[in-house]
């Protein structure tokens, strides 16, 4: 009978083996298994987070929550089968709040015609990445706009976690200003926060879980939140896939939404492809990976699929690098990933009890790592660094990601022609510019 198991285990095992092609990849299932739980615990922290600010959206937070680990789940595994990738997938930050606190929340679009906007962005990038347009607007894009875009939307989350934990307070003689540091809630925030950095700088990789764990016991200590137990059967999603407004969403108000959502979708993704990649040591001569493009239809169908069951868009994860650094190299480390974020579907429970501030310290370290991209500017060259700058700062300051965005490609062509050096704009840039330029004359 143990020989019976054994060999059956050994079967199984070489299978995976075969499959995955772990030997050419030098590597193992046990090392593939340790990396994806390592990946899995740098990243789980979203299954928290998301449902809390599409909540602000007015949608169901535990359907969120179910919808959360089902596309994490399912997107991670398709990468994994499909490409052959130790890269996760999940709802991408930054798009999730400039949907809830912008497009619903400043707009006033209902959370349905705003999810038809993710949609359409979502089948944009698959269109794209079908007809191979997808990197050539890579390559054509400069990279300071890209820099500038990056930085932008992590200020924008950095503020939406100052706001969420109470740091900051509107004020209507000085916009803004510092908010009640003696409150508890206020105090936990920060402390979240400082937990995450000084736990990341010692290279722990679970720091924004450890982060959320501390500062939501804390909130049950204060009475905050209450536990409700562990175990709950997911809550059903066929209500939200039927509310999602998918018609109602092609409308031409709608156009710079749609094209922001894809745009950076398109710009979030494919770097982190390609970092993620790059760091397995599986960027080849030409600069691609194996299975580039089945990963780049796997990333954008898995967006499409997670707006149709009602989530924010869906992009590969930088944190996927976690379980890269520990030896990952192949699919099996994201099906892994996958499989966990599936099982976490059946703890909802403990969702309910993270309060606010417990999150906002991962929204304001998110907008630390999202910023850090700054210092890779040329300062000198105005040419560059005023866009980068314009685009960065004008998404926080007008509250819009889609109206940093269009700034910055707008004053990136002011800066080239009127210094005399236009040769260097293409045609990329240059229709970015005129399709933002009909956007605001048109439309705003």
């Amino acid at each position: 009978m143990k020989n019976e198991r054994s060999e059956s285990i050994h079967q199984s095992t070489s299978s995976l083996s075969r499959f995955f092609k772990l030997q050419q990849h030098n590597t193992c299932v046990r090392t593939e298994a340790i990396a994806g739980l390592t990946t899995f615990l740098t990243m789980v922290y979203i299954v928290f987070v998301n449902p809390q600010i599409l909540a602000a959206a007015h949608m169901d937070a535990k359907v969120v929550f179910v919808t959360t680990c089902l596309i994490a789940g399912i997107g991670s595994i398709a990468m994994g089968l499909i490409a052959n990738l130790p890269v996760a997938l999940a709802p991408a930050m930054g798009l999730n709040a400039f949907f809830a606190f912008v497009v619903v929340g400043a707009m006033g679009m209902s959370w349905q015609t705003a999810m038809g906007a993710i949609f359409w962005g979502a089948v944009g990038l698959f269109l794209l990445t079908l007809f191979r347009i997808r990197y050539w607007m890579i390559a054509n894009i400069p990279i300071s706009l890209r820099i500038g875009i990056t930085s932008g939307i992590g200020l924008f989350i950095a503020m939406m976690g100052l706001k969420n934990s109470g740091v900051i307070v509107a004020n209507k003689d000085t916009l803004v200003a510092i908010g009640d540091l003696s409150s508890h809630s206020v105090l936990l925030g920060i402390v979240g926060f400082f937990i995450i950095a000084v736990l990341s700088s010692r290279n722990f990789h679970a720091a924004v879980l450890v982060s959320i764990v501390v500062t939501s016991c804390c909130g049950l200590f204060f009475g905050d939140v209450h536990f409700n137990g562990v175990y709950s059967t997911p809550s059903g999603i066929s209500g939200v896939i039927g509310e999602v407004d998918i018609r109602g969403a092609l409308s031409l108000d709608l156009a710079g939404i749609i094209f922001s959502f894809m745009l950076i979708n398109l710009f979030d993704s494919s770097g982190t492809l390609i970092g993620v990649t790059d760091k397995a040591g599986l960027i080849g001569k030409e600069g691609k990976f194996p299975n580039m493009h089945k990963a780049l239809y796997v990333d954008s169908l898995s967006s499409v699929a997670g707006a149709f069951i009602g989530t924010s868009s869906v992009t590969a994860y930088i944190e996927s690098t976690a379980g890269v650094s520990v030896g990952g190299r192949t699919g099996l480390t994201a099906v892994v990933v996958g499989v966990l974020f599936l099982l976490v579907m059946f703890f909802s429970p403990l969702a309910e009890i993270v309060p606010g501030y417990a999150t906002a310290g991962a929204l304001i370290f998110v907008g630390v790592l999202m910023t850090s991209s700054l210092a890779r500017i040329d300062w000198d060259d105005f040419t560059e660094s005023v866009p980068a700058f314009i685009t960065a700062v004008m998404m926080p300051f007008t509250f819009s990601i889609t109206e940093g965005i269009a700034l910055g490609f707008l004053a990136y062509c002011i800066m080239k022609i009127f210094c005399g050096r236009w040769r260097e704009l293409n045609l990329c840039v240059i229709a970015v510019a005129m399709l933002f330029a009909l956007k605001i004359i048109l439309v705003d």
